[in-house]
């Protein structure tokens, strides 16, 4: 029995998102089975899996195989057609742009000098200078989230960190 035309193949229904999708599984299979096993070394005494130089990388790398996965469905079953889909990119102004290089400039070329926290509040506070932030008690999250999150990487998952400068 033959079948004419491809009526009974079901169409992809959002391009991008396949092709991101695929793109990102590709990724994350390097990550997870060639990357991480080869190129993060574990020492011979640990005395705690979550110790492990690999745990981070290993969670990060299998969450980004399973969102790539669900992506690629979300672009095999749900259109992208209406006007208020709240997927679709709005490009923001050239203003915002700059000022969000100019944050990620700061937190890589002061990350040793300043030390984590006060590069981190300097990074943040330009990230919601480029947004429309304009509630006061918010820019306190730039202080307290670069904080807490410096705090959590040096106490209890013992990355050494620079805190402050000296």
């Amino acid at each position: 029995m033959l079948f004419s035309g491809l009526s009974n193949v079901k169409q992809i229904k959002d391009t991008l998102d396949v092709i991101t999708g695929i793109v990102l599984l590709l990724l994350s299979l390097m990550l997870v089975l060639y990357l991480v096993p080869n190129y993060i070394g574990e020492p011979a005494i640990l005395q705690n899996p979550m110790m492990s130089p690999r745990w981070l990388p290993n969670i990060v790398s299998w969450l980004m195989l399973a969102f790539s996965v669900l992506l690629i469905l979300q672009g095999l079953l749900v259109a992208n057609k209406s006007e208020n889909d709240e997927r679709k990119f709005i490009k923001g102004s050239f203003r915002r742009f700059v000022i969000m290089v100019i944050a990620f400039l700061v937190y890589v070329l002061f990350f040793e000098t300043l030390g984590a926290i006060l590069t981190g509040i300097l990074a943040t506070v330009l990230l919601f200078l480029a947004h429309p932030v304009r509630t006061w008690w918010v820019y306190s999250f730039a202080v307290a989230f670069p904080v807490g999150v410096t705090l959590l990487f040096v106490n209890v998952m013992n990355v050494p960190l620079p805190l402050m400068p000296y």
